[in-house]
């Protein structure tokens, strides 16, 4: 399901009419009346500083856009820049600002619907909920805009192309009456005496949710034809037109009347196209905005659908949502599960919470996109090749970062802190649902981890903790003696394929404390010339079984040490490892052991040659035998192996007793088939005397702690030194308290 394509559909007129029809809306029918009771004239400043913040953004979304032409536009770059953290962010924060602003357009639509009707009905009571005569029109118009972007992309192209041209064209004729009745001094003086430039920046914060249409432009790349070309001029072209309208619609306004009719007046350009025009006129501008009302919430509906699309395709949200209709080629269930919400905001919300959680919404991700062009140019990964280049960069997305970010301090804090916890929860539902089933990680992530040793630590250990660990299964292979690289690529190649995973094969190489480990790098070849030779050779070994692998060198002033944090960098799940000086019954050494949990799963190979064939599996019960139990289970699969678990009675348990725990324990650990055997006395001796006739014995790491081992024997070396076929140690990652490290 993820590799499905939608069709290419949108030409460039359409293309640009999406960002059009989804601007022009509320910006110009509803909020100038608050922009001119706070700024005056100054409000149409506030409108061309609004287009030239969302211009930078529009920059920076055009050289991504052309650059990766997929569905999901600004969530997609962000996702693919700076990983699925934040790619969560930014599509919950796309998809539910969308919402919003689609429920505060349908919800204009039916004041506008009332407005021209006469309507008095409402309002409507339900439980808990009263519904206005605008709020009962404005599902309606809901559900006849869904219904359209169920049906297809190319009809909802035809309709915003259809309802733009005449928008534009009344809001000309509308402009034109303005500037023959102008007189200029109405708009002395520009800047209020009282309160001087004060006013600008919390005005540009109110009427940025009339900018939210650019970027959405980008949602439907992946159905635009011909993107490199046309994606930059519907970007870009829309931005500058609808900043000219804007501007020059609110200019006529102010020039033409007096600064007190449209000052507090939600519905100013209808009244001032009476007093201009007449009843002809006003019957116009009340057509130009239930017509842009409804251009906006058809367009941003069908943007937000495609990015509920794309974060199916990412697993961020269930894949399922990624179906395509086989009838009309759209995410039919992304646009359902759109409506809804957007029925759901219409229900509770009124027309200025929808609007302002809209566009703080959106303020955040441009923030994000413009990060996100920073990290790809930087970066420079594999395949990133815009056809349009964002001009004077890096000044210009650091700058549309900055003033995206900051415009936010200047909205409603009610809608802030609404907003900030919709922030919230798209992280925890990064952290706790789609964790550990998103693949991909981020540019950036894969950027610091590469360069983990030149990296600051806190970097790379919040790369770490915010990796995705779904999709691949990893096994780890540290190679040092080439003498077992072979039975240890095999080993761990096995368990590879069993799981359909990935062999990741990394050679240590030490450098000395002397050395700078960025002057090691420029030296490695004389550091250790059977690095590229070890690895290539566990190259060959490991795709004799089919399973991909891939292949590490590590510089370190550690060897043993950075075992671990090489596990953490690579995302490992598993690590196969040999049996070296450290072992005393764990995979860690005995610092290490007091000073932290491992950071996945651990095989330690004590190598006499690998025999799958006949494998002893001795348990009490542990997490660390159950470990072995799923290896053994694993190698038997692969190899036809016949598997004995091995339990060892205490002198006071009945050999039923025994018997019964045993037969219960392999059939919780899919080894019902296995060979059941119960010995009695010393546990070394039983286990010595019962792999005589086995060719690998399987054992869990011990559970005693650090301190009764220091004085006593260890029972898994003393089993690793006197049997005479293989040894694994199987360690589980689990947490362990300090006591329990030193007691056991």
């Amino acid at each position: 399901m993820s590799d499905e394509e939608l069709a290419k559909d949108l030409g460039p007129l359409a293309a640009l009419t999406i960002g059009v029809g989804t601007m022009i809306g509320a910006g110009i029918f509803v909020l100038p009346g608050e922009a001119v009771a706070s700024a005056g004239p100054l409000a149409a400043v506030a409108f061309v500083l609004g287009g030239g913040i969302a211009l930078l953004t529009a920059f920076s979304a055009s050289e991504l856009g052309t650059a990766m032409p997929k569905s999901g536009g600004a969530y997609f770059y962000v996702n693919r820049a700076l990983g699925p953290l934040f790619g969560s962010i930014a599509g919950w924060g796309n998809w539910i600002g969308l919402a919003f602003a689609s429920a505060f357009y349908v919800y204009g639509f039916g004041e506008y619907i009332v407005r021209m009707g006469g309507l008095t009905f409402g309002p409507l009571d339900l439980y808990v909920i009263s519904l206005s005569a605008a709020q009962l029109i404005g599902i309606g118009a809901a559900l006849l805009f869904i219904t359209v972007n169920y049906v297809g992309a190319k009809e909802t192209g035809t309709l915003q192309n259809v309802i733009v041209m005449v928008l534009v064209g009344i809001l000309t004729v509308f402009t034109a009456f303005g500037v023959m009745n102008a007189d200029l001094s109405t708009l002395r003086p520009i800047v209020p005496p009282e309160d001087g430039f004060t006013p600008l920046l919390p005005v540009t914060g109110l009427i940025f949710v009339s900018y939210l249409g650019f970027v959405q432009i980008t949602s439907v790349a992946e159905e635009i034809k011909d993107p490199g070309r046309n994606l930059p001029r519907a970007v870009i072209g829309s931005v500058v037109l609808v900043t000219a309208i804007y501007a020059l619609v609110l200019i006529a306004v102010l020039a033409a009347v007096e600064t007190e009719l449209v000052a507090n007046n939600d519905t100013a350009v209808v009244d001032v196209a009476s007093t201009l025009i007449g009843p002809i006129g006003a019957g116009a501008l009340l057509l130009g905005g239930l017509l842009a009302t409804a251009s906006s919430a058809n367009a941003s509906i069908l943007a937000s659908s495609r990015i509920n699309f794309a974060m199916g395709r990412n697993k961020l949200v269930s894949p399922d949502l990624n179906a395509i209709h086989p009838r009309f080629g759209t995410p039919y269930r992304s646009i359902a599960v759109t409506g809804g919400f957007i029925i759901f905001f219409l229900l509770i919300g009124d027309i200025r919470t929808l609007s302002t959680a809209g566009s703080v919404l959106h303020l955040i991700i441009y923030g994000l996109l413009n990060v996100a062009l920073i990290v790809m140019r930087e970066a420079e990964p594999e395949g990133y090749d815009p056809d349009y280049r964002v001009p004077f960069y890096p000044f210009t997305p650091i700058l549309g970062a900055i003033l995206s970010f900051a415009l936010i301090a200047f909205i409603d804090p009610r809608v802030i802190a609404l907003s900030g916890l919709f922030v919230v929860v798209a992280a925890l539902w990064y952290l706790f649902y789609a964790r550990d089933k998103t693949e991909a990680q981020g540019v950036l992530s894969e950027y610091i981890l590469n360069r983990a040793d030149e990296m600051p630590e806190p970097a790379v250990t919040a790369a770490t903790s915010v990796k995705p660990d779904g999709g691949t299964y990893r096994v780890m292979v540290p190679l040092a003696n080439p003498d077992h690289e072979t039975d240890l690529i095999t080993l761990a190649s096995t368990l590879a394929k069993q799981k359909g995973g990935t062999v990741v094969a990394t050679h240590i190489v030490q450098v000395p404390d002397q050395t700078p480990l960025e002057k090691g790098a420029d030296h490695v070849a004389k550091l250790d010339s059977e690095s590229d030779a070890l690895l290539e050779q566990a190259r060959r070994d490991a795709e004799t079984f089919g399973v991909d692998i891939e292949t590490r060198t590590i510089l370190s002033h550690r060897s043993f040490d950075e075992v671990f944090d090489a596990a953490r960098t690579n995302d490992a799940d598993l690590v196969v490892m040999g049996w070296g000086p450290h072992a005393h019954g764990r995979a860690e050494q005995r610092m290490d052991e007091l000073t932290g949990d491992l950071p996945c799963d651990f095989l330690v190979l004590k190598n006499r040659g690998f025999d799958a064939s006949r494998i002893l599996v001795p348990t009490a019960g542990g997490p660390d035998s159950e470990l072995g139990a799923t290896v053994a289970g694993l190698l038997a699969d692969e190899y036809d192996s016949d598997v004995t678990l091995l339990y060892v009675r205490d002198d006071d348990e009945s050999t039923a007793d025994a018997e019964a725990f045993l037969e219960e324990w392999a059939t919780d650990h899919d080894l019902a088939d296995a060979t059941v055997q119960i010995e009695a006395g010393d546990p070394g001796t039983a286990i010595g005397r019962a792999a005589r006739e086995q060719t690998m014995v399987v054992v869990g790491a011990t559970e005693r702690g650090l301190l009764t081992r220091l004085v006593g024997e260890s029972l898994i070396d003393d089993v690793a030194e006197t049997v005479d076929c293989s040894v694994l140690l199987a360690q589980r990652s689990h947490d362990r308290s300090l006591r329990e490290r030193l007691f056991g």
